[in-house]
């Protein structure tokens, strides 16, 4: 038998293989990086459901503080509802809903400090045990988001560069995911009055 005449066919096959191997591959790494990006997505979601938990823990315990200002918890009740009513799809995230659900957390954020800052007024709330630990829960929380945010932004940056990137961006069709960034306003210190 006369190798040499099956020889072009043979390594014609096996470069279709390595070359449909190596696609393969492409795909695979880039579907991996693809479920990262949604589990710490999925981590940034769980942390503000943490927070948004411990708020109403807070906002219930400062209720017991008979003449504590109606207006501050009404304002801190609205922002945890409308935070928890955008939902990001982190398949197919996009700037603006990014932008949506930061603003909507902002907007958490500031009403949750404007709260903080007015139980300095009462020193029996600010003397409850209860209270105090769920500002310490509350502070911890804020650490961890920051953390899930960053985890976020990192396996976005190593997803955008990995389906962006020549030869991958052939072969692939992800979409490029955009990154969690602050609010509009967030690099100007915030002023606290007493």
């Amino acid at each position: 038998m006369d190798f040499k005449k099956f020889l072009p066919w043979i390594i014609g096959i096996g470069l279709i293989l390595i070359v449909a191997f190596w696609v393969i591959g492409i795909n695979n790494t880039g579907l991996k990086k693809n479920q990262a990006v949604n589990k710490e997505w999925g981590n940034v979601e769980t942390t503000y459901q943490r927070r948004n938990d411990l708020i109403g823990n807070l906002v219930n315990t400062v209720k017991g503080a008979a003449d504590f200002e109606k207006s501050t918890l009404t304002a801190v009740i609205e922002a945890r509802a409308k935070a928890t009513s955008i939902t990001v799809d982190p398949t197919n995230v996009t700037p603006e809903q990014l932008a949506a659900f930061n603003s909507a957390q902002s907007g958490v954020s500031s009403s949750l400090s404007k709260l903080l800052v007015s139980v300095e007024r009462y020193p029996e709330l600010k003397a409850n045990q209860n209270f105090l630990d769920l500002q310490r829960e509350l502070a911890s929380t804020e650490n961890q988001i920051l953390t899930a945010r960053t985890r976020f932004n990192e396996a976005v940056q190593d997803y955008n560069s990995y389906v962006l990137a020549i030869p991958q961006s052939w072969f692939l069709s992800y979409p490029e995911k955009p990154f969690f960034k602050s609010v509009d306003g967030a690099n100007k210190p915030v002023e606290v009055k007493f």
